[in-house]
């Protein structure tokens, strides 16, 4: 497999990039990195240097420009379908891809309240009555998952899946923004943070020098 470079935003607040890079890491495909730091004067011509769209993430294999957090994770999943990155079952399947997609186009509110920032905790800040709505729906989400199609292991189709990635920055939001969740949240979201990717992610992002105001 060629080596290939995923172009990310600032790990403590890229939410979008978070996702992509998690499936890469869990699905053991080797890649470099590139990190540009977000809400900077020059961040629009640095991201155009290697996409399109001028948003990130992109991944960029040899020839190949892939835009999109879940257009990236797709194609992962094809790359390297031994990873498992989707489920074998044809119908958890299809409630992943469900899930995913809802992730990926829903929850504006909570998004716009509960900013991803992995450089301070900001507990209290963010509860409106549309971001909990959302907190509710997710909640309903991940517990449904784990009870119909997770006994084979800790994340929502038992082992680690590209839902799990689309999901992952939200668990941030919770930790940041201490919101208080169901036992089967936390015990979910305890599990995607104990993963080693989700640590190196974690620790890069309270070592960067950028920091944004929210």
């Amino acid at each position: 497999m060629s080596a290939m470079t995923l172009v990310v935003g600032n790990k403590a607040y890229s939410s979008w990039s978070l996702r992509p890079w998690l499936a890469l890491k869990q699905a053991g495909v080797s890649f470099a990195e590139i990190v540009i730091p977000l809400r900077q004067p020059e961040t629009k011509a640095q991201i155009l240097a290697h996409c399109p769209s001028g948003k990130v993430p992109c991944l960029i294999d040899g020839d190949r420009v892939i835009w999109d957090s879940l257009a990236i994770c797709e194609y992962v999943a094809e790359l390297a379908p031994a990873a498992g990155l989707w489920p074998a079952d044809p119908h958890a399947r299809a409630i992943a891809r469900s899930v995913s997609a809802e992730m990926h186009s829903g929850f504006a509110a909570l998004r716009n309240a509960m900013s991803m920032d992995l450089k301070i905790d900001r507990h209290g800040e963010g509860m409106t009555p549309d971001s909990a709505a959302d907190i509710a729906r997710i909640q309903a989400l991940w517990a449904d998952c784990r009870a119909r199609f997770g006994q084979g292991g800790p994340f929502l189709f038992g082992g680690f899946t590209i839902a799990d990635a689309m999901f992952a920055p939200v668990v941030t939001r919770f930790e940041t923004y201490g919101v208080v969740v169901d036992a089967v949240s936390r015990a979910y979201m305890d599990a995607v943070q104990a993963l080693p990717a989700m640590q190196e992610w974690t620790a890069a992002a309270k070592a960067e020098p950028w920091v944004l105001q929210l």
